[in-house]
């Protein structure tokens, strides 16, 4: 499928006035009124379907979390019997000849109306983000005014029919151009479309029908979630407008960094550093994991920078909590800048138990410790 960005002509972070400037501009150059060329009605339609859908921020967010298949069929070719999109496209073209809502808007939609998703960004510290946890949070959002049920109208009175445009939200106007003579349908300026007007508003909400309230919710944290990951809490966004359902609650994940382990993926990393001796002979040490401290066995001989593997003791794979990645341990030998005259003694003398040709057949380790080439 087409990318509706491509399509139009702008970057996918676009803001709405880039892509309405895009959106006149490409649609001037193919209305078939103007373009008589061969795809040019085609090419204007698919343009129009991609702006329908990207210039809603409901529809753009599914479109660009899903694409084209997020949509469900709500975007496609502005109607054309609505010849206000038809007028606001050409208002420059002809000088002033498209009629926008007093607010500059899009006509308002006279029946229920999907609710506005929210997002809400929530920081997570380390092991939580490891384990999962319950949190809880507040947010606000608008609910359904409780004194007037969301009709907007003060308890006991209605919205009326307005009379300017008989209750049908738009009124018509006939407009000469250059190219034929058009009819524009345009938003009713009394009641923006509505096609109803409140004559005595709801005090509760200003008559809006909508108020907003904060409202405390348990989030659920899965095992295994990272910086980036997108919780949705279903019908917790905005209520819809005139009975229309909620929109969605997002909860965006930022987990918090750990002083002592890193993490990539379902893999945790950290180093320990061990003294030479502990390396040539070996030895078990103490290290700190996402399950707490535990024993790990460091081989004798052991080189420096090597890797140690603890396995399922890394994060839980998202949606799986029982498959666990792996702890990778670098280890680290600490070489001492000084050392006294007995020890100094000791190694002088286990050095000179080899030959030459001994330590450079071993493992390499007495040739770092002794300045010695391999």
């Amino acid at each position: 499928m087409a990318d509706f960005y491509q399509i139009l002509g702008v970057s996918r972070d676009a803001d709405a006035d880039t892509l309405k400037r895009a959106y006149r501009k490409l649609a001037r150059q193919y209305h078939p009124d103007v373009n008589k060329e061969p795809g040019a009605e085609d090419k204007f339609k698919e343009i129009g379907k991609a702006y329908e859908a990207l210039a809603d921020p409901e529809t753009r967010a599914r479109y660009d979390q899903f694409g084209e298949a997020g949509l469900g069929g709500a975007a496609g070719m502005p109607d054309m019997g609505d010849m206000g999109g038809f007028a606001d496209l050409f208002e420059t073209f002809f000088n002033g000849f498209g009629g926008q809502n007093p607010q500059g808007g899009r006509s308002q939609r006279r029946g229920p109306q999907q609710g506005d998703d929210l997002r809400y960004d929530l920081n997570v510290d380390f092991k939580d983000a490891i384990f999962g946890q319950q949190r809880e949070i507040k947010i606000p959002h608008l609910e359904t005014c409780e004194v007037c049920r969301g009709t907007g109208a003060k308890p006991g009175t209605g919205p009326k029919t307005c009379s300017t445009c008989g209750g049908s939200g738009q009124v018509r106007r006939a407009t000469r151009t250059p190219f034929g003579n058009f009819t524009q349908v345009a938003e009713c300026p009394s009641c923006n479309g509505a096609g109803q007007i409140i004559a005595d508003p709801c005090v509760a909400c200003g008559g809006n029908g909508v108020k907003q309230v904060r409202k405390k919710l348990r989030i659920n944290i899965p095992a295994g979630v990272d910086t980036g990951t997108k919780l949705r809490v279903s019908g917790e966004g905005n209520v819809g407008l005139k009975g229309g359902p909620p929109g969605d609650l997002y909860v965006f994940i930022k987990v918090k960094n750990d002083s002592k382990l890193k993490r990539d993926g379902v893999t945790i990393y950290s180093e320990i550093e061990v003294s030479y001796l502990q390396a040539i002979l070996g030895d078990t040490v103490k290290i700190t994991t996402v399950d707490g401290d535990v024993n790990l066995k460091i081989p004798s001989g052991s080189q420096p920078n090597t890797t140690l593997s603890l396995e399922s003791k890394g994060v839980p794979r998202l949606g799986n909590p029982v498959a666990r990645g792996n702890h990778e341990v670098l280890v680290k030998v600490k070489l001492p800048t000084r050392i006294t005259d007995a020890e100094r003694e000791l190694l002088e003398g286990l050095a000179s138990q080899y030959s030459d040709k001994n330590i450079n057949s071993s493992s390499g380790l007495f040739s770092k410790l002794f300045g010695k080439e391999s």
